[in-house]
């Protein structure tokens, strides 16, 4: 269910696409140059997608992704510069330059990929923006919000969504509006809100992380909207795309062909034809994308597959206790 819109395998491209190379773009030129990706995240992190941790080093599965894509192009997962900006400012630090990408929970939409001139990679999450509330509020239900305060952020699909909901269900609420991510947080746990509404993984991310007491919070059931989460980047440079796009499809397929970061050096001495294919023992791909043969290799090695990086991040193995559903292969 993860790659609808994986139509070639990575394998099958190769046999496809050999004998042409591709050729770079004005955006991954000056990547080239630079040296390293330069990488938009959300500015107060989200554990599980992007955060700091206690050495500031940026972690969570939205890293991941940048990782992998600075792995296919330099072979190396640690040449990123990552760039905290707001839901505000994203949009126009990706359109001026200020980054090469986005990979901080940015939902696809219409006019997002046309009228801002963006373009999309896969999908790394299939969320859904829901509400959290005090449990001594006594709701189970968001349909018992009426006249709620709720907290928000500007600049997202969230406050469209949270209007379109409250209304369709012939309710009202007063907005609380709030830029920067940790204080939207800090309002809601001071119960200057009733509620706070974000991506439910977002919500998840919260509870567990910022938090005065965890256990005090319960997401409500209600999932009030389709928000498929990709990396953005510019419209202009298709190898750059094809390059950010084709990383997540060789985590995806290095998972469902049992490649993980352990076995990556046993797995080279496969005699599976495919498998000897993605990780360019069989040489093909690499000079279709444009990098070097042993591009799948390096992500693998360095980044991990898709469910490794899940799991690690925001799986039932994480903090975030976070059940793979939609997002299973």
């Amino acid at each position: 269910m993860f790659k609808p819109a994986l139509t070639v395998s990575l394998a099958a491209a190769t046999l496809l696409c050999a004998t042409g190379a591709a050729h770079a773009g004005k955006d991954l030129d000056a990547i080239k140059a630079r040296g390293a990706v330069i990488c938009g995240v959300t500015a107060g992190g989200i554990a599980g997608f992007m955060m700091q941790d206690s050495q500031g080093k940026w972690v969570g599965l939205d890293v991941d992704v940048c990782r992998a894509v600075s792995a296919a192009i330099f072979g190396d997962s640690e040449k990123v510069k990552f760039v905290p900006v707001t839901a505000q400012q994203r949009f126009t630090a990706l359109q001026s330059g200020e980054v090469d990408m986005l990979s901080n929970n940015t939902t696809e939409t219409l006019t997002r990929d046309t009228a801002l001139g963006f373009d999309f990679g896969a999908i790394t999450y299939y969320d859904g923006q829901g509400f959290m509330v005090n449990k001594k509020l006594g709701v189970k239900s968001a349909k018992e919000l009426n006249g709620a305060t709720v907290c928000v952020t500007p600049g997202s699909t969230t406050e469209l969504n949270l209007a379109d909901y409250f209304r369709a269900n012939k309710m009202t609420f007063k907005p609380v509006v709030i830029e920067k991510v940790e204080e939207v947080r800090a309002a809601f746990f001071s119960g200057r809100c009733d509620t706070y509404t974000t991506d439910s993984s977002g919500l998840y991310a919260t509870r567990a992380a910022n938090a005065p007491n965890p256990d005090d919070y319960v997401i409500l059931p209600e999932i009030i909207s389709k928000e498929p989460l990709a990396p953005a980047f510019r419209h202009g440079d298709q190898q750059f795309g094809d390059i950010v796009r084709w990383s997540q499809y060789a985590m995806l397929e290095a998972e469902e062909y049992g490649i993980t970061s352990k076995n990556v050096d046993e797995m080279l001495k496969s005699e599976n034809p495919t498998i000897k294919r993605i990780l360019g023992v069989t040489p093909g791909m690499g000079k279709a994308l444009g990098v070097d043969e042993k591009w799948v290799y390096a992500i693998v090695k360095q980044v991990g597959n898709y469910g490794e990086s899940f799991e690690t991040h925001v799986g039932t193995g994480s903090k975030l206790k976070i059940a793979r559903g939609l997002n299973k292969l």
